[in-house]
């Protein structure tokens, strides 16, 4: 187990800053295959029924090869606590830095142990810079992405997160964020969900959409309910800066990337045309077996939880 010698310091811009701590999930005793009941995302659930649900050995192997390339990288990585019969590969979720400050959020209920296992890393936050959403506020950090003036965030209205078991984040955990950080243009999308369908559904607003670079962005438009969301996001990025991805990857979670720095972005390396796209953009990509964890509808950004970017001196031009 990981021993911390100092606090752990926080500092999160936006998406892309130079990464200098993270928390990264583990596979270890993950619970194998799950029920069908047990599953709370429809990916997951199609490979339950067709008898293809990563096995602990290859997550474990993929997991393993994302840290070795953090830590060439000069990343300080930390691992969550090992608890049997957890999953805890997805540390995006259950909680997330903006500025200076740790949200620990309402999470599903499904989902509540997972926290346990980054205590380890909580207890080593200053108690000041941790902030616990108030009941009724519900986020996951799938859907949360600071970038630079403002805070994007994908959310469902009342009607569909009272319907939907994949809407994770809504309304009041909308307004308790742009309460928090007044700072911030807090910019909300309303996103399309599936319990059924995973080419049909945004699970989180990663699972359509993220920034990369200084001004660039990956894009699945279909994966919002509302077209002038997509609307703001071409006219602020600008046409030219964003890649659009197709529903089939999505499906495959091709805008689940993770940014090392502006420059280094880590990518599945099945992802045959966006890695070819990021290259032709002048991105050094490094490449990663990562489609048995894609089998859970998560991929790279869903298995990390930025601790710490240096500030870029374009952060905010």
């Amino acid at each position: 187990m990981l021993q911390f010698l100092e606090m752990v310091t926080l500092n999160i811009q936006n998406e892309t800053g130079q990464l200098e701590a993270v928390v990264l999930g583990i596979a270890n005793s993950f619970g194998g295959t799950p029920s069908l009941e047990a599953c709370y995302d429809p990916k997951s659930k199609e490979h339950v029924k067709a008898g293809t649900f990563p096995t602990e050995e290859s997550i474990i192997t993929e997991m393993e090869a994302v840290c070795d390339v953090l830590e060439k990288y000069g990343v300080k990585v930390y691992r969550p606590k090992e608890i049997e019969g957890v999953n805890q590969i997805f540390t995006r979720d259950i909680a997330f830095v903006i500025d200076d400050k740790m949200v620990l959020p309402n999470i599903i209920e499904d989902r509540a142990n997972e926290l346990k296992a980054i205590q380890v890393v909580i207890d080593e936050i200053d108690a000041h810079q941790l902030i616990k959403m108030p009941q009724k506020a519900r986020a996951e950090g799938g859907d949360v992405m600071p970038w630079n003036e403002y805070l994007f965030v994908g959310y469902s209205e009342e009607e569909d997160f009272q319907k939907y078991q994949v809407a994770r984040t809504n309304i009041e955990g909308v307004a308790f964020l742009q309460t928090t950080f007044p700072n911030r243009k807090v910019k909300a999308f309303e996103l399309k969900k599936s319990d059924i369908n995973a080419r049909a559904n945004a699970l989180h607003l990663d699972c359509c959409f993220q920034p990369i670079g200084n001004k660039q962005a990956i894009l699945f438009e279909d994966g919002f309910k509302n077209p002038e969301d997509v609307a703001f996001l071409v006219d602020y990025f600008g046409e030219e800066n964003i890649i659009r991805i197709t529903r089939e990857e999505m499906y495959e979670m091709n805008s689940n990337i993770f940014s090392i720095s502006p420059e280094v972005i880590i990518s599945e390396k099945g992802f045959f045309r966006l890695n070819s796209e990021l290259r032709k953009r002048g991105f050094q990509v490094e490449e990663v077996s990562y489609a048995e964890i894609a089998k859970m509808e998560g991929l790279l950004r869903c298995s990390t939880m930025p601790l710490r970017r240096k500030i870029n001196d374009s952060d905010y031009e």
